[in-house]
């Protein structure tokens, strides 16, 4: 069991999901994000932070023997919102873990839209070049890079998880290939926790979807298995859309609808 365990981004959607289902991997659970964290429990503590606020950031670490990093911008987003959270806070976080008296371990809530402009025809692996498919996914590549150099250097455990999405079910035929349940994901994370020796793995957050595009045979030793199969719903997905057009932009690219969008601009 932990001894403390932080959740970042802990009021967003991923966040309430750990929060409920990792209560038995931790002896105190610290939630943190900008607002909307409340009504602690007599296990939890909650600590409001800025990511861009790098003594704010070194503070909500410290004594933290693990870390759940959801926290940041999830969308395509202006540059400035994206640096502030996602370039300037997963650089804070690390620095923060670097000088805390507790060297945690990390799971780093990457994205498939570090990948996003491989085409769906391909599968993909670990050892796959990235491919961002805008400054989010841009973001998300420079922090799988943050994790990599500061294992390297300083021997800091990250897991890199590319999620796919991570919704009670699947919302479209895209998501026929990339959903993870919620208990899947929370069954990841325990491994994470569990294994002896992580490294700096990269993990496609993925079910056991018939209709994957990812391949984590290289994370096997993690023991991770998932149960849940997206093609449970593809007959009530038939029902309520039609696909997309075999040219269409969602139906070409893995990252999907992002791989359609212009930069955006404040």
């Amino acid at each position: 069991m932990l001894k403390k365990l932080l959740i970042t981004g802990a009021s967003g959607n991923l966040g309430v999901v750990c929060r409920a289902g990792l209560r038995p991997i931790a002896e105190t659970i610290r939630l943190s994000d900008r607002e909307g964290v409340t009504d602690a429990a007599a296990h939890e503590e909650i600590v409001h932070c800025d990511l861009g606020d790098k003594d704010a950031v070194e503070a909500l670490v410290e004594g933290c023997d693990g870390i759940v990093h959801l926290g940041g911008q999830s969308v395509e987003a202006p540059w400035e919102i994206v640096r502030n959270a996602n370039i300037d806070g997963i650089f804070n976080l690390y620095e923060a873990a670097r000088k805390s008296s507790v060297t945690p371990r990390i799971i780093f809530a990457s994205s498939n839209h570090a990948i996003g402009f491989h085409k769906q025809t391909e599968r993909l692996d670990a050892n796959s070049l990235t491919r961002p498919d805008g400054l989010y996914g841009v973001s998300k590549v420079f922090g799988e890079a943050m994790a990599s150099m500061y294992f390297d250097k300083f021997g800091i455990e990250t897991a890199c998880v590319r999620i796919g999405s991570c919704f009670p079910e699947p919302r479209n035929h895209r998501m026929l290939s990339t959903w993870m349940s919620h208990d899947d994901f929370i069954a990841l994370i325990e491994r994470v926790f569990l294994v002896p020796r992580l490294g700096c793995p990269v993990i496609y957050g993925a079910s056991a979807n018939g209709a994957s595009w990812w391949d984590n045979r290289e994370v096997a030793y993690l023991g991770w298995q998932p149960k849940d199969n997206g093609e449970a719903y593809r007959d009530k997905i038939d029902a309520e859309m039609d696909p997309p057009p075999a040219d269409d932009v969602t139906a070409v690219y893995q990252g999907g609808a992002f791989c359609g969008d212009g930069i955006h601009e404040t």
